[in-house]
């Protein structure tokens, strides 16, 4: 383009300003080539005439268009020159806040001096694995690309953050190596990354100092190599320094600082353990009071000392090294201190004995006080034939003193360097290396001296390198696209730096100078004047003969040689130096001893070597000189930097002022030029700076084609006809062969063509728009003037015929008006009369009816009183009755007793006998023959047991023939001992008789007590309504409480939500450690590998989870004495208000009653088996053993009756008390507590007259039996011997024993019976009256806090209230607590009873077996049993201990999850809960265990050997989820099984209680859950940011896509293509396949939802965060288009029913910050409505967003400043996180909830397929 169409009307140019640098103005008249002013106006409006001339004033600069002002990359700029460079530089930094600026590959950094939150581990996973430019510029994306580099090339990186004190160096290389640590953290224990960042706090102390520039400058440089290893892990770290700026520790300038270490120490000082130091304030010592300012505002000098020891010992300094260390730091202090007094005749001085400092000096390094005294005020001169000790004058003294102090501190610092070196050494294999120098930039003062020279010297070096690579890259990338391109001239400044230091050049003539003997500083500057006079580089100042002038690259500086060489020498005496190496302290001699130059071990790339070698001897010919050495370390820093790929950064100082966010330009400017950056503009702007890809160029510009041009296909083609037509000049343009370069100025000069494109096409639409509105505006306005005249005319008509009906209207109304008056009237009237006769005749006839019913009710209570005291008259005479009979029947019945033994003596009784005996057998023969065939089998056996007691009838006969005559004399005794008897039995029933008055009485007196309590009872009823009617007057102020109540709940389920957050997070983290202890036990392995037999890893896994297993139960068992303690140690109060506390002891409440039923059940299951086994076996036994068989079942069923109303009382004390918590009012917990007293009572009356019944039974039993034993032996005795006669008495005595023994036996069972209920009867007469006292205590506790209560503001009053509920939930649930622990210990002594039995059992039953296979013939039951099994499947597989191993192989290790995708979900789990039942079924706790075990062990193993595949880990997680259901589903608990089936509950388990293992399973579910989440987000995360914020899902917004960032080539993979793109369509398939894929495996909804909602999470976290990062993509168009992603994304879940998930709730904050994109953002309205609008983004994300807007043309407007200030000062009702990006790594506490299966076991059927034939079905 010409001159006159760049400089037309309107344009905007910059013109230069001795202020401002550049200002900006606009040219107000086209101007013409050659004319000689330009008009001008400025923005205040201020005219100008600007002159112009060809060679002395050029045309200014043109300014760029207002769309590229901010741009993250300053290449991308159209006009490439000083003042766009520094205008966008401050826009970016003023407005948006922004500190980082790309410019090509420099990073620019300015220092906000304020603390920003974008150093977060959020962001550095934010910008972990992102390409340079695809982000907003930041350290980290530099760190990034060079982490990325070192990975993908494998080369060595360097990252070189240079600029002058105070830019922010250090903080910026601080930033990249917690990137490096981050990202690449050490795999092992050794936390490298850890102490490389401690190794900051170290050198920032002995290096760091206060400058009037920076309030921590680094005074030295240094270069860290971070190695990593294959894997890129950090492994370790070097550190290399260069030229520690000693000077400052014996001198510091006005306003200045010596280095933090001294300061720390002093003011630690008053400390115990730094007492032996001797310091006092850094006011009192010399080398700390210089600068006459000893503070730095906001730094605490004590805290940092804290720090600095911290990193001490973190770097495994030892606290004795530390605290000589801090000696030889305080020595120096003290040495500064020493006062050297000057003799008189002014050549020699002294220093006093009595000097403190002196020793203090000599007492902290250990050294002789008169040999330091000396050799401080003499010098040794040493010729080649004597020795000579000459004395110093004071000057030469304090310089000496000096330099020894400066000698000592550059040793400590060497030693420091040198051990955290060690410290950070490693002995593995460095692989690759990122190196990081933090250097001074360039320096110029009013004076500069060696230190400048020196510094500007290296930053010369680093330009050099600098020049060469931007240069190299640039020729790169037209290499690549395959442009012509000519050579692009650079500034080259090698003969500056062969001025420094090629032969003879400054350098080289220093050194000579030093080694002259009585070398000067004049004579050095002479010798420079002399040899480089010539040189373009170096000048001569006019008015001085001692100082020379270097041109450097950034600027002309001029330098006092004025001690040039005695810094150059370092020279220090040599006898100090020997007294300080016979230092008593072996660190103090070990500073100074000489060492030989020892290389350290080598790196596998570059050699690292210290930058500067050891001092050796004081030997002049031999020692190097401080230029030489550091030329040296330099040379090698550029070696080391030329073998790495290096990324640069440049710190920029905004102001000297130190004031946030201020922007000074003239010191910009001047920074700018020094560090390079121009540099780099010249060389891009000398090329083509702007490119642009072919399809951003066709969408960007494709509104200056015409439509027939727009329809090729071949879009290359259609951009160069673009091209070609609208720029003539073909060189202004190359096409590559995936962008367009254009040279600079053209991208705006198209940008304004589009621009006027444009503005015509509006002008046009306006101009049709308007025409159109006025023509609709004259339709509508003749249209409605017709309309009004019709409306008109017809209201006048209406109006008139509205008159006429009203008229006619008020007659009537007035008609019916007075008709309906008069009616009203008289119904009324006729209304009250019937009322009050209805009202009389009611009262009389109610009056009538009372006195009847009084009549009534007295007629029924005099009823009711006479038939009780009728009743009680005849329970008495029946009892008096019943008494008289018994006595009478005694009497009558020993009568008979001896009549009939009278009667027994005769032998015609006999006979009588024996054929009356004859006649009832015959009689019961024909009775026998009329019954059924059962009793048929019954007579038969009784003919066998008659046959033996024939027999046995014999036998007695013969012994009574034997017995003769001593019969007699027992007779006589045992009918003494019966009366004795007699007489004991009517004492016992007078005692009973005795007791039952006395439990009548007691029963009255507890009657009594009742109806007391029913009185206590009605007046508690009383208080209960007054309290009521207390709390109905109270409810409304409650009421206006309930949404802080609500708020509370909400806390208390957010607390819940957190804890079981936190457990779940331990999980994790207990997986990363046993994947970390995997991956340490395997590198073990690999190093020391031993010959011989080693364990298979799978078996040892398996023995290390069994171990682990017990642990895990053991902790589990805890839980109850770990939450006792808890509450003791926390109090009641605090523990009332744990949650997670509160239901931790309810859920052990209900494991361990699960546990109780669960062993009583197995505990009547095995006495119902041993009870029939022992029939069994005893069928054979003796009628003797029978009766006791049968007594002990009779005791048994007792024990079990007494038991169940054990077990319903507890039932009912339980359900009392969980309803006594449930409810809030008092009077209603004493009514239960009422109630459950007196059911307590009734059932103890219950269980007495049961008891009664049972001893009445009992006896009758036991007296029945031996009446039946005394008629059938006479009978047999008759029909078998009817000779025998006289020998009867044996018989009637064994009678009489019998009888005598059961007597003995009912009266022991009376006796024990009635002393029971008497027990039972007292404890419950207690138990009423303690339960009486506690209610009163309670009533009055409660009266108090209702009176307390009363008093309390509403708000307190609800918090108070809610804080008693809690609290009495939590009494009651301790209390509850207790109870459990006590059956929890009765249990376990069951348990270990219970094992013993069933081993017992189970030895029995083996025998039994043996003895069974033994016989001939097997029992019958045995084979039913047999047969029962093989015909019945009952859900239960059986496998061998051998197969074990094959069964998880087959079902578990290599198992696919499409082998079993056509069977039932779950299939796995199935079959290892039937394999589980059968071990149960059968009682084999070990085949439980192991199973058990193997199961969890081999899931272990599979996941982390597909730890990155979905479908498997989808699969397991399904299983496991299903085996931890069927655990429950199984269990026998009650809470379980209300959904079962009748045959599921058959199936329960019977032996063994999994509760412990349930625990294991849902932890590993979490586990697996877990790694689902991390493997679906590891698939999903690269996909999200290419289809939520760069697919174009609306194609109509494409062609206002904005324009990309000029890219690094080296940011994307050349190889691979380029970053793969993906489309909204994409993710959402992808989220489909992961659906679908866990709804095939079964997984349960509610954890499917669970999965979808974390994903979803994650979309949202990535999207905004990169959405907050990156300034391309926050425009209006990028907001359309990411609504319309979420709203796909929202009918995703829809069409999946997943609606229910909360998964929409999850991307809140993105859609608002859509919304945000598009909303109107001008007035105070509109920033309201941003408030109210983004409630799930916090102010800091909304200002963020705010400054990222960027217009994509001219017609849109930026964000104002002045809104976005309203925004932040705008008060926010919000509780904001401090980052400012998400976190991405959140994780939601997934819940597993119980969802029982409706399979039925027995109904499964196993494909063939997998291979599992070895399993029996049972």
């Amino acid at each position: 383009m010409s001159v006159n169409e760049l400089y037309a009307k309107y344009t905007r140019v910059w013109i230069p300003d001795p202020d401002d640098v550049w200002r900006a103005a606009e040219i107000v008249r086209d101007y013409k080539e050659g004319e000689a002013v330009l008009h001008l106006t400025l923005e205040d409006d201020t005219p100008l005439e600007y002159p112009v001339g060809p060679k002395s004033n050029p045309l200014p600069f043109l300014r760029n268009p207002d769309i590229l002002v901010g741009e993250n990359d300053l290449t991308a700029l159209s006009y490439l020159h000083e003042p766009a460079v520094l205008h966008n530089l401050k826009v970016r930094f003023l407005e948006p806040n922004h500190i980082y600026t790309y410019c090509g590959i420099v990073l620019v950094a300015i220092n906000p001096y304020e603390q920003l939150h974008i150093y977060g581990e959020e962001v550095i996973r934010a910008y972990s694995g992102q390409n340079m430019g695809d982000m907003d510029p930041h350290i980290f994306a530099v760190a990034e690309e060079a982490y990325k580099q070192m990975a993908r090339d494998e080369k060595n990186q360097s990252i070189i953050v240079s600029g002058e004190s105070g830019a922010g160096k250090t903080v910026s290389a601080k930033y990249a190596m917690r990137f490096f640590a981050t990202v690449g953290g050490s795999t092992s224990d050794t936390n490298v990354e850890e102490k490389v960042l401690a190794s900051s706090p170290i050198m920032e102390a002995i290096g760091n100092a206060k400058t009037t520039r920076n309030d921590n400058s680094s005074r030295f440089g240094k270069y860290i190599e971070i190695g990593f290893n294959q894997q890129y892990r950090i492994i370790g770290a070097n550190m290399r320094t260069y030229l520690l700026e000693k000077s400052r520790v014996v001198f510091q300038a006005e306003d200045e600082r010596n280095y933090h270490i001294f300061y720390q120490l002093c003011a630690s000082a008053s400390l115990p353990e730094y007492k032996d130091l001797c310091l006092t304030s850094a006011e009192d010592f010399t080398f700390t009071s210089m600068g006459e300012n000893i503070f730095i505002e906001g730094v605490n000098d004590a805290a940092d000392l804290e720090k600095t020891r911290e990193a001490f010992t973190l770097l495994g300094i030892k606290e004795g090294n530390q605290s000589s260390i801090f000696k030889v730091i305080a020595s120096i202090l003290h040495l500064g201190n020493i006062e050297i007094c000057s003799q008189r005749d002014g050549e020699s001085c002294h220093v006093s004995r009595n000097d403190l400092h002196l020793k203090h000096f000599c007492t902290l390094l250990g050294v002789e006080l008169k040999q330091m005294e000396h050799w401080l005020c003499h010098r040794k001169l040493v010729t080649a034939t004597e020795t000579y000790v000459k004395n110093m004058s004071t000057k030469q003294a304090e310089n000496a003193r000096d330099a020894l102090a400066k000698h000592i501190y550059a040793r400590m610092f060497d030693w420091i360097v040198e051990h955290i070196n060690k410290a950070l050494h490693t002995s593995s294999k460095q692989h690759s290396f990122i190196g990081v120098l933090d250097i001074y930039g360039f320096e110029t003062f009013e004076v500069n001296s060696f230190e400048q020279f020196c510094i500007n010297y290296a930053n010369e070096k680093l330009q050099q390198q600098f020049n060469s690579h931007v240069f190299k890259l640039e020729q790169e990338e037209y290499m690549k696209e395959q442009i012509p391109w000519t050579l692009i001239d650079f500034y080259d400044n090698q003969p500056c730096i062969d001025l420094i230091e090629a032969r003879l050049g400054i350098l080289d003539l220093l050194d000579e100078e030093c080694k002259v003997p009585k070398g000067t500083d004049e004579n050095w500057a002479q010798k420079l004047y002399k040899q480089h006079s010539a040189s373009a580089h170096f000048q001569k100042p006019r008015m001085s003969n001692v100082s020379f002038i270097i041109v450097h690259f950034a600027d002309k500086v001029e330098y006092q040689s004025e001690g040039f060489l005695e810094k150059n020498r370092d020279t220090v005496y040599g006898e100090q130096i020997n007294i300080l190496k016979a230092s008593e302290f072996q660190l103090v001699a070990d500073l100074f001893h000489d060492k030989d130059d020892v290389a350290p071990p080598k790196s596998s790339r570059v050699n690292v070597r210290p930058a500067k070698s050891t001092p050796k001897a004081p030997n002049k010919e031999h020692k190097k000189t401080v230029g030489h050495q550091f030329r040296s370390s330099l040379h090698l820093l550029m070696e080391t930097l030329n073998a790495t790929t290096p990324h640069y950064v440049r710190c920029i100082k905004p102001n000297d002022l130190k004031e946030p966010f201020m922007f000074d330009s003239r010191r910009a400017v001047q920074q700018l030029r020094a560090c390079g950056v121009l540099e780099t503009i010249r060389i891009s702007a000398a090329g083509y700076p702007s490119r642009w890809t072919y399809p951003d160029f066709f969408n960007r510009y494709r509104v200056l084609l015409k439509k027939s041009e727009m329809a090729s296909a071949d879009k290359k083609l259609v951009c160069r006809n673009l091209l070609e037509t609208l720029i003539k000049d073909h060189d202004m343009f190359q096409f590559g062969k995936t962008k367009i370069f254009f040279r600079a100025g053209q991208v705006a000069y198209l940008e304004k063509l589009r621009a006027d494109r444009f503005r015509s096409a509006c002008i046009k639409i306006q101009k049709t728009v308007r025409g159109w509105l006025q023509r609709v505006r004259y339709r509508k306005v003749r249209k409605m003037a017709v309309s009004l005249q019709r409306y008109g005319r017809g209201y006048l008509a209406r109006r008139h015929a509205d008159l006429l009906r009203q008229t006619r209207a008020a007659l009537l109304c007035q008609k019916q008006y007075r008709m309906v008056r008069d009616r009203r009237a008289y119904l009324r009237v006729r209304r009250a009369v019937v009322t009050i006769q209805a009202f009389t005749r009611g009262m009389f006839t109610r009056r009538i009816f009372q006195e009847f019913m009084l009549h009534h009710k007295a007629m029924l209570i005099q009823k009711v009183v006479r038939g009780w005291l009728q009743r009680r008259r005849f329970r008495r005479a029946r009892d008096a009755a019943i008494t008289i009979q018994c006595l009478f029947r005694r009497v009558r019945a020993r009568r008979r007793l001896q009549q009939l033994k009278v009667e027994a003596r005769s032998a015609e009784r006999l006979k009588s006998l024996n054929s009356g005996m004859e006649n009832k057998i015959v009689q019961l023969q024909r009775k026998m023959d009329d019954q059924s065939k059962e009793l048929r089998t019954q007579n038969e056996q009784l003919l066998q047991v008659n046959n033996k007691l024939q027999k046995q009838l014999e036998q007695v006969k013969t012994q009574q023939g034997e017995a003769g005559g001593a019969g007699g004399a027992q007779v006589s005794s045992l009918q003494e001992e019966l009366d004795r008897l007699k007489e004991e039995l009517q004492e016992a029933s007078a005692q009973r008789k005795r007791m039952e008055e006395e439990h009548g009485n007691e029963k009255t007196g507890l009657q009594l007590r009742v109806e007391e309590l029913e009185k206590e009872n009605a007046l508690l009823k009383s208080e209960k309504e007054e309290m009521n009617h207390r709390i109905l007057q109270q409810t409304k102020s409650f009421e206006e409480d309930s949404s802080s109540v609500s708020l509370m709940e909400t806390s208390l389920q957010a607390e819940l939500n957190a804890e079981r957050q936190r457990y779940q997070n331990l999980l994790k983290q207990m997986t990363t450690v046993e994947q970390r202890y995997d991956n340490l036990k395997e590198e073990l392995s690999m190093s020391k590998f031993q010959p011989g037999h080693r364990r298979n890893p799978s078996n040892q896994s398996s023995l290390e989870s069994d171990s682990n297993y017990t642990s895990i139960s053991t902790s589990e068992l805890g839980d109850t004495e770990d939450s006792i303690q808890l509450v003791e140690e926390m109090g009641v109060e605090k523990a009332a208000m744990d949650i997670g506390l509160f239901m931790k002891l309810q859920k052990r409440v209900r494991e361990l009653e699960q546990e109780r039923r669960r062993l009583q059940i197995n505990l009547d299951k095995m006495e119902e088996l041993a009870r029939s086994r022992g029939s069994e076996s005893r069928s054979s036994t003796s009628e003797q053993e029978t009766a006791d068989l049968a007594y002990n079942n009779l005791k048994r069923q007792e024990l079990e009756s007494e038991n169940k109303k054990l077990k319903k009382d507890l039932n009912e004390l339980r359900r009392s008390i969980s309803e006594r918590a449930s409810e809030n009012d008092p009077s209603n917990e004493l009514q239960d507590s009422y109630n459950l007293l007196l059911s307590q009572l009734r059932s103890a009356n219950e269980e007495l007259e049961g008891r009664k019944e049972e001893v009445l039974i009992l006896r009758t039993q036991i007296v029945s039996a031996a009446h039946i034993r005394e008629n059938n032996q006479p009978r047999q005795q008759s029909s078998e011997a009817p000779e025998v006669s006289e020998d009867k008495e044996p018989v009637d005595s064994e009678e009489a024993l019998k009888a005598y023994h059961g007597l003995c036996e009912s009266k022991k069972l009376l006796e024990a019976q009635l002393q029971t209920q008497s027990r039972q009867h007292g404890d419950e007469l207690e138990a009423l009256h303690t339960q009486i006292e506690l209610l009163r205590d309670d009533i009055e506790k409660k009266q108090e806090i209702l009176s307390y209560t009363a008093s309390l503001s509403p708000e307190a009053r609800v918090e108070y209230s809610v804080q008693q509920e809690i609290t009495r939930l939590t009494n009651d649930n301790l209390d509850l607590k207790e109870l459990v622990e006590k059956l929890e210990k009765n249990e376990r002594k069951l348990k270990k009873q219970l094992r013993i039995y069933m081993k017992k059992v189970q030895e029995l039953e083996a025998s039994q077996a043996e003895a069974q296979t033994n016989r001939s013939r097997p029992p019958l039951s045995r084979q039913v049993t047999v047969q029962r099994k093989e015909k019945d499947f009952e859900g239960m597989l059986e496998y061998y201990k051998e197969d074990e191993a094959l069964l998880f192989k087959t079902l578990i290790t290599d198992i696919r999850p499409n082998t079993v995708s056509a069977t039932v979900p779950c299939l796995p789990a199935y079959i290892l809960f039937m394999c589980i039942r059968h071990a149960d079924y059968v009682n084999d706790d070990q085949k439980v265990e192991s199973l058990l075990t193997s199961t969890i062990n081999a899931i272990k193993k599979v996941l982390k050997k597909n730890n990155e595949d979905f479908e498997m880990t989808s699969f397991w997680l399904a299983n496991t989820s299903r085996l931890l259901h069927c655990l429950k589903q199984y269990s026998g608990d009650e809470a379980f099984m209300t959904q079962n089936t009748g045959k599921q509950n058959e199936h329960c388990l019977k032996n063994f209680d999994l509760a412990e293992y349930r625990q294991v399973l849902s932890d590993l579910s979490i586990q697996i859950y877990q790694q689902l989440i991390k493997v679906a987000e590891g698939i999903i995360q690269p996909m999200i940011v290419s289809a939520m914020l760069e697919s174009e899902s609306i194609p109509s917004l494409a062609g206002v896509k904005t324009m990309g960032y000029r890219n690094r080539s080296s940011s994307m993979d050349v190889d691979s293509g380029g970053p793969a793109t993906y489309t909204l369509k994409a993710l959402i398939r992808q989220l489909g396949q992961f659906h679908g894929t866990m709804r095939d495996h079964g997984l349960d909804p509610e954890i499917v939802g669970q999965v979808v909602r974390q994903l979803f999470h994650c979309v949202n976290a990535v999207t905004l965060n990169n959405l907050l990062l990156r300034k391309d993509v926050c425009s209006w168009s990028n907001g359309m288009q990411l609504r319309y992603n979420t709203s796909q994304m929202e009918e995703w879940l829809r069409a999946n029913n997943l609606s229910h998930s909360k998964a929409a709730e999850t991307l809140e904050p993105i859609i608002q910050a859509a919304q945000l994109l598009q909303v109107k953002k001008k007035t105070t309205q509109d920033a309201e409505a941003i408030c109210s609008l983004c409630s799930a983004l916090s102010t800091q994300q909304i200002v963020k967003i705010l400054n990222l807007y960027t217009p994509l043309n001219e017609f849109e407007e930026r964000v104002s400043v002045s809104f976005i200030r309203s925004i932040q000062t705008r008060p926010q009702q919000r509780h904001d996180p401090p980052q400012l990006l998400m976190d991405t790594k959140h994780m939601f506490p997934v819940l597993f909830p119980y969802t029982p299966s409706a399979l039925s076991l027995e109904t499964l059927h196993i494909p063939a397929s997998l291979g599992l034939d070895f399993l029996i079905r049972v």
